[in-house]
Order: C-alpha cells, then structure tokens, then sequence
C-alpha cells in the first residue's frame, strides 16, 4: 500500500465516498449532505468540504468509488484477468452488476443514474461519461468478438451495436427496479435472456 501524504488523500477521499454510498443505502440520495457524509464518515463538516467544495462532487466521488467495488465484484466472480474467463460469463456478470441485487449495488445504482442527470445539464460530465461508455461498450463488444470468433455467436451480428443495445438495456431495467417499476429479478431474468438469444 502507498504511503505518504498522496495516500493518506486517497484514503480520506474513499472513505468520504463510501459514507454517501452508505447513505444512500440506508436513506436515499435525498439525505446526502455535508453534515450527514462528515457524521457517517467520523469526521468534521469542514474535513468533507475541503475535499469536496460541493454536493456535486461528493456524488462524483462516490460514482467513482462504486464502479471501483462494482469492477472489485466482478473480479471476485470471474476472476483477475478477463482474457482468461469465458466471454459468456464475464458478459452476464458484468451486465447482472447493473441490476440491483442488495444495499450495496442499489446505492451504487442510485448515485451512478443520478450522476447521469447531471450529465443532461453539464457538458463536462456529459463529455466525461461519453469516454467512459465508449471504453465500457468496447469492452463489452470484444467480449463478443471473442466468442463470435469462437464460433458460439453468429459473425452476422454487429458487436459494438449489440454491446450498447445490451448496456442499454440493462441500464434501463436498472432505472426501473429503482423506481419500483420492475422487481430485480425480472429485471435480471430480462438481461439473462437476451444474453442467451446471442447464443442461439
């Protein structure tokens, strides 16, 4: 582990960013605030804004931070190195993290669509979420790639179309599950099947 004074920033930053993921979890994204993130996270109000000067960037930080235990989840499912682990399962492992399935991922969820709507009102994180998506979708299409390569997926199937329309989908059902729309489980028996017509 790093030392130093970069660290011990590192550090402070992700333990702010998890009280508002545990805030969140506990009581909405409507609780979020200065004094609430410093009382969860044990330290003063002022510790927090010096980090981060507004309730926008608290909500960065824990966007960030959930994609960082999202992707530490994944690992843990499918192992350290994706190039090793069957495409099928690294596809539906990443796209089920999508779908809400306990406090944790439902606070991740929450924070990374609402994330999202600030993106309709500031081109800066609307820019930033275009390069994200666009690595996201790459990865997802070489997933398909491999597997079309392999002969498991037809070769007619455009697979960076397919990686966004499987994304999107899976996003989508996500956004329901939060409003209550859809019950998780057939949000995710949704995103299994389409998974399952690719290998039809």
């Amino acid at each position: 582990m790093g030392r130093g004074p970069g660290a011990h920033h590192a550090q402070r930053r992700a333990e702010i960013a998890d009280a508002v993921l545990a805030i969140v979890a506990d009581r909405g994204l409507a609780a979020v605030s200065l004094t609430e993130v410093a009382a969860q996270a044990g330290i003063s109000p002022g510790r927090v804004q010096h980090y981060f000067p507004a309730k926008r960037q608290l909500l960065e930080a824990a966007f960030e931070r959930g994609n960082e235990l999202s992707s530490a989840r994944i690992r843990a499912k499918t192992g350290a190195d994706p190039q090793a682990t069957e495409p099928r399962l690294v596809l539906t492992t990443v796209l089920g993290e999508l779908i809400p399935y306990d406090a944790a991922t439902e606070a991740h969820m929450r924070v990374r669509q609402s994330f999202h709507a600030f993106a309709f009102a500031e081109e800066a994180i609307a820019a930033r979420l275009r390069v994200l998506y666009a690595d996201f979708h790459r990865q997802m299409a070489d997933l398909i790639a491999r597997d079309q390569q392999a002969g498991h997926i037809p070769a007619a199937l455009d697979p960076h179309a397919t990686a966004l329309a499987l994304v999107a989908l899976a996003e989508g059902l996500a956004a329901y599950v939060l409003t209550g729309v859809t019950p998780a489980s057939t949000a995710r028996r949704q995103v299994l099947a389409a998974v399952a017509d690719l290998y039809r």
